[in-house]
């Protein structure tokens, strides 16, 4: 598949985003990419719905987005910038660490997140840290700094 960005303000279709991920179903956690400059910055949208599996049992009575499935949303709009670098080695980034991640509100079936990460470093080809954010209807529901390591 081609890792080709759409000419619409370079975003990217979920085709697109299959072909730069290796995340499939139930854990592929992005649908499109807004905004994007490789090596820099993304903004991506994940729709929430209640269809998806995690809300069988969180909670049945009151379905919550997991932090932790929101977390993985950024860590994956981060993966897209990654992926687009030709500088670096092509292979599978995965989490190294995440520091000073915060819940501010909860995320349910029917919100929209939007996810902006910016790129803040890499280091000799092989780790990086973004910055992400994730806002519903305008409002901040979770933001964090999110480590990732190439794996050999």
């Amino acid at each position: 598949m081609e890792k080709k960005l759409s000419s619409e303000n370079n975003q990217l279709s979920s085709e697109n985003i299959l072909g730069l991920l290796p995340h499939r179903y139930p854990f592929a956690l992005v649908d499109k990419v807004l905004e994007h400059i490789p090596g820099e910055r993304a903004v991506a949208l994940k729709n929430i719905t209640i269809n998806e599996p995690q809300f069988q049992g969180h909670f049945p009575e009151r379905p919550l987005m997991p932090g932790v499935l929101i977390v993985e949303s950024m860590a994956q709009v981060g993966g897209i910038i990654v992926t687009q670098m030709p500088d670096l080695p092509k292979g599978l980034f995965v989490f190294a660490g995440i520091n000073n991640v915060k819940f501010r509100k909860p995320v349910v079936p029917g919100d929209q997140l939007i996810i902006t990460c910016e790129l803040l470093s890499i280091k000799r080809k092989r780790f990086g840290k973004v910055k992400g954010e994730a806002y519903v209807d305008g409002n901040l529901v979770c933001a964090g700094e999110l480590m990732f390591s190439l794996v050999d």
